[in-house]
């Protein structure tokens, strides 16, 4: 298990600016993307290799930005401070400002930068693919914005969940589709799906150990609504629900045979 972030790495700038965008869950908002070019592909559709890699930048600019203003957000309200049971790298936060690695106002600087960039390098595909790919950014600027900061603080009011799904299962590669075809679809929504539950059980399932923490300052998402094993009959539904949904599109030939490897056992 990798060890809480120290002060040793005040005197390593670019390494704690990474590590403070918890790139190990980046993952998340890259998949999505793929798996929207990937659609363009199998609907016979060309791929701009160009438009694909600052497609990606952004993407991954956009999501380490919220993961960087969730940590200054969840200082804020006191989650984090507060935390005793977390799990170090997958709760808690990043324990950057709780440990002294950065500031608060530093995090919420840098966060804000990295959303500006990302939305500099969104009006610049605008302009190359078409202005309904704003609509997608702005939505999706807006859920992840919107996450953890108030006044929307989605995730307190037990719609940060659907709020993932949304934002990263199925803007995320609706935007990637419309960037390469120039249109808006529902063929990328509808192969989405199965991942955006997915993505949606990633969250839930890291709200286990942070649900004392985040119940005592008023972050009432669904662990903390529902109960722990009410939640957990939730996430097995979801994977259920995931794979029904990936078989159906199987079926009906929207996704190739191959998508089925996906059902085994990891």
């Amino acid at each position: 298990m990798p060890r809480e972030p120290d002060q040793s790495l005040l005197h390593k700038p670019l390494l704690r600016y990474w590590l403070a965008t918890r790139p190990g869950f980046l993952a998340a908002s890259l998949v999505p993307a793929l798996l929207g070019v990937a659609a363009v592909i199998h609907q016979g559709g060309p791929v701009n290799g160009l438009l694909l890699v600052l497609t990606l930048i952004g993407i991954v600019l956009v999501h380490a930005g919220v993961n960087v203003l969730n940590d200054y957000y969840d200082d804020l309200n006191g989650t984090d401070r507060c935390n005793e049971t977390r799990i170090f790298p997958f709760t808690g936060g990043s324990r950057f400002i709780q440990n002294g690695v950065l500031s608060a106002r530093s995090t919420l600087h840098f966060g804000g930068l990295l959303l500006l960039v990302a939305t500099l390098l969104g009006l610049g595909l605008t302009l190359a693919s078409g202005a309904e790919l704003l609509l997608v950014g702005v939505a999706g600027l807006l859920l992840g914005w919107g996450y953890s900061a108030p006044p929307l603080s989605l995730n307190s009011r037990g719609l940060g969940e659907p709020a993932i799904a949304l934002g990263f299962g199925i803007l995320t590669p609706l935007g990637a589709w419309y960037v390469q075809t120039g249109t808006l679809g529902l063929y990328p929504v509808l192969v989405s799906l199965p991942l955006s539950l997915l993505l949606m059980n990633i969250l839930l399932i890291n709200q286990f150990p942070d649900r004392a923490a985040d119940a005592a300052c008023g972050k009432h998402h669904w662990v903390v609504r529902c109960g722990e094993e009410r939640a957990a009959r939730l996430y097995l539904l979801n994977v259920l629900i995931s794979m029904l949904l990936l078989t159906g599109l199987v079926l009906a030939g929207s996704l190739p045979e191959a998508a089925l490897l996906a059902l085994l056992p990891q």
